[in-house]
């Protein structure tokens, strides 16, 4: 089951590792990212960062979704990770056991446009205008989604951090 379905950047890192592993109480974390699949360095550096708490993977996102119907899935806690609002939509186009929506870290380090300024939306949160139009697609799914980087946060609604 998937436990929580989170948007962050930079993938697996202390947050992740120490904070939010915790605070879901997962035993999986999965990452579905075609680019870290692809690249061994980087997941084996993915792999160092994860908590010895939880069995961690590293698959593209089709790979992802495959392994994510096998039903012995429905007997973990899942932390899905995803680092682009368009692998976010496609997570949630072909799964329907999404519990929650987690934004956290975007827009800092990923991969800039010509020139182009990504519009702030919070302290670690910016978007180019189809990125935050993705983010609007997301909201539409009827789930609980939320900006929050860390758990002490206090969880923003998704669709109001959007109409800032």
């Amino acid at each position: 089951m998937i436990t929580l379905l989170r948007l962050d950047e930079r993938l697996i890192h202390g947050q992740i590792a120490i904070k939010w592993s915790r605070h879901t109480g997962v035993d999986r974390i999965m990452v579905a990212n075609d680019a870290a699949a692809a690249n061994e360095t980087v997941k084996r550096s993915l792999m160092m960062a994860a908590p010895a708490t939880c069995k961690t993977a590293i698959h593209s996102v089709d790979d992802t979704l495959k392994m994510l119907e096998n039903p012995k899935a429905a007997d973990h806690k899942i932390l899905l990770i995803v680092n682009n609002p368009k692998d976010l939509l496609k997570v949630l186009d072909t799964r329907k056991d999404i519990e929650k929506i987690n934004i956290g870290n975007y827009g800092r380090i990923a991969a800039k446009r010509n020139g182009e300024e990504r519009k702030t939306y919070g302290a670690n949160l910016y978007l180019y205008e189809d990125e935050a139009e993705d983010l609007k697609k997301v909201c539409e799914y009827g789930i609980e989604a939320v900006y929050q980087t860390t758990p002490e946060d206090v969880p923003e609604p998704l669709d109001k951090v959007l109409s800032k």
